[in-house]
């Protein structure tokens, strides 16, 4: 079983004035992946991103997908925060993520989301909107199982 724990960076969601959509996409898609999910946690960009990666990672928590603050704008501080926080970064994700949504979404190439581990515990930051959400899935679909087995320690399958 993955445990999976998704995060939404969002002022305005953490604060009230408006309802996360991206958060619970992502808990329905990550369970359809069979992975155990919790519903979202909303905290404002910035520190409070960082302090839930550290809280997953302490957990054991196989992946941490993160909603928002990917952008250009000036709050935009998820990547920053998570950057800091990664032993090391897995960059194919993160280009993976731009590429399948840029065709549809010529600004996907802004976002300036990083992918990578804090211990054994994947990280991924998404968009926070809910295309940028399901393009994430679709990414994430076919690697989170290997991606998981490696941070466990697995072997590659051998295909000759």
């Amino acid at each position: 079983m993955i445990r999976a724990r998704v995060v939404v960076a969002s002022n305005r969601a953490a604060a009230g004035i408006y309802a996360d959509t991206s958060g619970p996409l992502l808990v329905g898609g990550l369970t359809e992946l069979g992975c155990q999910v919790d519903e979202p946690i909303v905290v404002p960009d910035g520190d409070p991103v960082g302090e839930q990666l550290r809280q997953a990672a302490a957990e054991s928590v196989d992946v941490v997908v993160t909603s928002g603050g990917t952008g250009v704008n000036p709050t935009d501080r998820t990547p920053d925060v998570t950057r800091a926080l990664l032993d090391y970064e897995i960059p194919g994700i993160a280009e993976a993520i731009r590429a399948h949504s840029r065709d549809k979404v010529p600004t996907a190439v802004l976002s300036r989301g990083v992918a990578g581990v804090i211990g054994r515990t994947l990280v991924v930051n998404l968009p926070g909107s809910t295309g940028g959400a399901r393009d994430g899935l679709a990414v994430l679909g076919p690697i989170l199982g290997h991606a998981v087995d490696q941070l466990r320690g697995g072997d590659h399958p051998r295909t000759d």
